[in-house]
């Protein structure tokens, strides 16, 4: 008997095949953005990250309780030992903080006495919520070894938000800064007309304050190393926190707003929960927030400003450091191409992540230490 035979109803029916269907793993890189990225970072993604919740996904409370439960960490090469490396209490207002302290092997003088160190003062990203002395302890390591003897790295834990919001981490990074230039100087041999601070995205906008604080209080600073920073909360977000798409000034904003590793809806969890909802109101005090918005920028210290291609961040922090050269600022600036906002902590699988470790050492030595 033919199939034709045997077969009874609606011939379509017999036909029909269930379709497959096809849907992106939740946080995937967008398809419009996957090639321009080092393959690289995207075969990691793929099988570390997409799928899973981002760490701003989850109450801040059930992260607080547990963070290895969400943490996902990878790409970062190990830092070479160095000579010491300890802890230290600083007093902060209303508390103190741990500071940790990189040391390289002791140099001696011609005549016998140990020569004065630079020093670089560290403050970590993470969104002003997130992150620890954890987070850049191999790129410490890696400074300092890479300084031969000439420079002491101090990372700063900073009280965090939302349970410590703006303006306490600004005023804990100060505090730091200070405690270092003034307590330490003598303890660690530093020479403190050599002081540079530095960080990646929030720890790149704390740099950027102290800054100005520095030039303010006609502090000598050497070098502000600011990477894919956080430049501008005031013109990107509303007040209460939601990313203002039509009237961001930023380009990159727009291009990257679903972009892994920081997309448009994790900066907003950031502002919401380092400045609270709503915001500040308009105050003096609205560069401390955006220091794209600062009044001066005139006398600030020489800067080496890096961006990644594929970060929302990339446009500001390329606007900021315009604003740093039309004041008369030395400024060096990198944009690396292919790579997410967590250039930095990829140096031990990205290319542009080795190139930014030698352009840190490169600008440390020619201010510091040349």
């Amino acid at each position: 008997m033919s199939q034709q035979e045997w077969q009874t109803g609606d011939p379509a029916l017999h036909e029909f095949q269930f379709p497959e269907i096809y849907q992106s793993l939740h946080n995937s890189i967008p398809p419009e953005l996957i090639n321009r990225y080092d393959p690289v970072y995207v075969e990691y993604y793929n099988r570390y990250n997409a799928g899973r919740l981002h760490t701003h996904e989850v109450p801040i409370e059930d992260f607080r309780k547990n963070p290895a439960r969400y943490l996902i960490a990878y790409g970062r090469a190990r830092g070479p030992d160095v000579y010491r490396i300890t802890e230290q209490k600083c007093p902060v207002k209303g508390g103190e903080i741990t500071i940790r302290i990189f040391e390289p092997a002791p140099k001696q003088e011609t005549q016998g006495e140990q020569k004065k160190k630079a020093a670089y003062i560290n403050f970590h990203g993470g969104g002003w919520v997130f992150g620890n002395l954890g987070t850049d302890h191999d790129f410490c390591k890696t400074l300092v070894d890479g300084l031969d003897g000439n420079l002491v790295a101090f990372d700063v834990d900073y009280r965090l938000a939302p349970e410590n919001p703006y303006p306490i981490p600004v005023e804990d990074c100060w505090a730091a800064f200070n405690w270092i230039r003034t307590e330490k100087a003598a303890e660690f041999n530093l020479d403190p007309a050599r002081l540079s601070v530095g960080g990646a995205s929030a720890g790149g906008h704390l740099a950027a304050v102290i800054a100005h604080l520095c030039r303010n209080e006609g502090i000598p600073l050497g070098l502000q190393v600011l990477t894919v920073p956080v430049c501008d909360m005031h013109q990107v977000f509303t007040p209460d926190g939601d990313f203002d798409r039509e009237n961001c000034p930023y380009e990159s904003y727009r291009e990257m707003e679903f972009a892994p590793a920081l997309p448009a809806a994790r900066m907003a969890y950031f502002h919401r929960h380092f400045l609270g909802v709503p915001r500040p109101p308009p105050s003096e005090d609205d560069w401390k927030i955006s220091p794209m918005l600062a009044p001066d920028f005139t006398g600030l210290a020489p800067a080496l400003v890096s961006t990644a291609e594929l970060d929302p961040l990339r446009d500001e922090g390329e606007v900021y450091a315009a604003k740093l050269e039309a004041a008369g600022v030395r400024v060096e600036v990198k944009r690396y191409l292919g790579v997410p906002h967590l250039l930095s902590a990829l140096d031990g699988i990205l290319e542009g992540g080795r190139q930014f470790n030698a352009a840190v050492i490169a600008a440390l030595q020619r201010e510091l230490v040349e």
